[in-house]
């Protein structure tokens, strides 16, 4: 009777073990947690996206009162052609990183539309896997770019914070 009862009890604590065990893995966190996480996400498009479009204004400025003041080089004069080829490329990997952005935007606006009605943070993980996906496209043209030390530490923090949310949801974290 000692032993039924012993092996009754052990087979209750191995099963309550083995359910909490697979409730730490998936669903961990509670849903404030994940809003927050989602906020921050949120937060740091934002201030990239600031910081690009003003760095944008900034580089025309400075081209317009080089070009109003009449300072060109000589190089710049006798190489016109090599001068626009370079502003074509850097036109279309800055329009590269816009709509990279501009997706991440979208998909992380959709994320926060679909999470805030839905009991269960985990009913939006097919929303979470669409900003992984456009993360890492943002990641691609970043790695491509030479966008400078500024960008890359936006980068570096939002994608830091893009991780971070993807261990919510049990979704592997991009690289570097």
């Amino acid at each position: 009777m000692k032993q039924k009862l012993l092996k009754t009890f052990t087979h209750g604590v191995i099963a309550i073990l083995c359910l909490s065990l697979a409730q730490s893995q998936v669903g961990s966190f509670t849903k404030a947690q994940v809003a927050d996480r989602i906020r921050k996400v949120e937060d740091g498009v934002d201030e990239f996206q600031k910081y690009l479009e003003n760095r944008g204004d900034d580089a025309k400025n400075r081209a317009d009162s080089a070009q109003s003041s009449g300072a060109t080089s000589r190089r710049q004069r006798t190489d016109s052609t090599n001068s626009q080829n370079r502003k074509n490329q850097a036109k279309q990997t800055k329009d590269d990183l816009e709509d990279a952005m501009d997706d991440l935007n979208r998909s992380t606006n959709r994320l926060r539309r679909k999470f805030d009605p839905s009991p269960n943070y985990l009913e939006t993980k097919v929303q979470m896997e669409q900003v992984m996906d456009s993360a890492r496209r943002v990641n691609q043209v970043m790695t491509k770019g030479n966008y400078g030390t500024q960008a890359e530490r936006y980068w570096a923090a939002l994608r830091a914070n893009i991780n971070d949310l993807a261990r919510c949801y049990n979704l592997t974290p991009m690289g570097t």
